[in-house]
């Protein structure tokens, strides 16, 4: 699933191994750590800083599942993170419910270095949790390969974020696979903001009878950034739901990309399937590609998807111009209304009002570029 990609411009040779991430808060992050909040756990460079929730075990010592069980056959990528990872495990003990969300960072501030994260997480039976994952560096020259695997049990519940605002000239090709059992509620959402080219694939496999995964994203693109997503819905068991919606825009000669592929496998009847991705195109230079794809080999389900691309609607933006709105400020107002029903649905609602003023700030400076 390389297709339209930009992977034939990475040059492994020009990237050497990073030394260990160090362990406390970039300055840089604080502002989101604030908008967080209370946290059951503190994750920094793969190791906990202060303390762990009641029912939470992190380590080294506790791997929840083989390495690479659930995320499946490894492409070259994830093969290399196997090779080099520094591996975080996470376990929440059955029946356990975290009140509060697992924060993980993950600083990339080596210029001409590669890092390898990966993070694997196993929700016990009955357990109730939130991770964040956030991904982040200054304005260096790096490569970054994070792999998470998630692994629910029957009946667990699992809200996971994924915050990237990588500088502009980092290289992400990453990986998030989720398995979930009988009964199993999965919610995976993604917010991409940065990264010179920043590559998910993501795929949820729903094992169990019952199952529902619900995949978000919310990505904008500026300059010369390519977001790049490929997402896989795969259903084996009976009566399993999932739901996705990628939404995103790109403006100045940025570009994106989705493929995504629901597949029902034979035995999994009851399927109920959707699948959404809409783009809005900001300038001539600006690219979006989406497709979506349905593979299903069963009777007895219900599967749709759905995708679009296409720049602002002239009407919107003359119908604010006329009631005295600046043209930059009235496309500034159309995104954020464009994007406004997934940014509802962010897992954290704490961080509604920082999602907001950092798209808000980063719309504004594709204004100030745009010829």
């Amino acid at each position: 699933m390389w297709r339209y990609s930009r992977i034939s411009d990475l040059d492994l040779d020009s990237y050497t191994l990073a030394a260990p991430s160090a362990t406390v808060v970039p300055p840089a992050l604080q502002p989101i750590l604030d908008a967080i909040g209370a946290r059951s756990a503190l994750v920094i460079g793969g190791q906990p800083v202060g303390p762990v929730a009641d029912g939470l075990v992190i380590g080294l010592d506790d791997q929840p599942a083989p390495l690479g069980e659930v995320a499946g056959e490894p492409d070259a990528l994830v093969a290399l993170n196997a090779a080099f990872c520094e591996l975080l495990t996470m376990r929440v003990e059955k029946g356990t419910v975290l009140r509060d969300p697992v924060v993980v960072v993950t600083w990339v501030d080596g210029d001409g270095t590669s890092l390898f994260p990966r993070t694997l997480v196993n929700a016990e039976a009955g357990a109730d949790a939130g991770i964040i994952e956030i991904l982040a560096s200054p304005d260096v020259a790096s490569l970054v390969v994070p792999v998470t695997e998630v692994d629910l049990a029957d009946g667990a519940h699992l809200k996971y974020l994924t915050i990237q605002v990588l500088g502009p000239r980092v290289w992400q090709v990453g990986t998030q696979a989720s398995r979930l059992g009988r009964d199993a509620d999965f919610l995976s959402y993604n917010v991409a903001l940065g990264g010179d080219y920043a590559r998910v694939r993501s795929e949820s496999v729903l094992a169990g009878a019952g199952g529902t995964s619900r995949l978000l994203a919310m990505f904008l693109g500026d300059d010369r950034q390519m977001h790049d997503f490929a997402t896989v819905q795969s259903h084996r068991g009976k009566h399993t739901t999932s739901d996705l919606l990628f939404k995103g825009a790109v403006a100045n000669d940025s570009h994106s990309v989705y493929r995504g592929l629901i597949r029902v496998e034979k035995g999994a009847s009851g399927t109920n399937a959707y699948q959404t991705n809409r783009n809005l195109v900001l300038g001539q230079g600006a690219h979006a590609d989406s497709v979506p794809t349905l593979e299903i080999e069963e009777n007895d389900v219900r599967c749709s998807h759905a995708s679009a691309v296409g720049p602002i609607d002239e009407e919107q933006r003359f119908y604010l111009e006329s009631r005295g709105v600046p043209p930059e400020m009235a496309d500034r107002l159309i995104v954020s209304g464009f994007l406004d029903d997934v940014l509802e649905r962010v897992p954290v609602p704490q961080l509604l009002p920082w999602l907001r003023a950092t798209l808000a700030e980063r719309l504004a400076q594709a204004e100030a570029v745009r010829p």
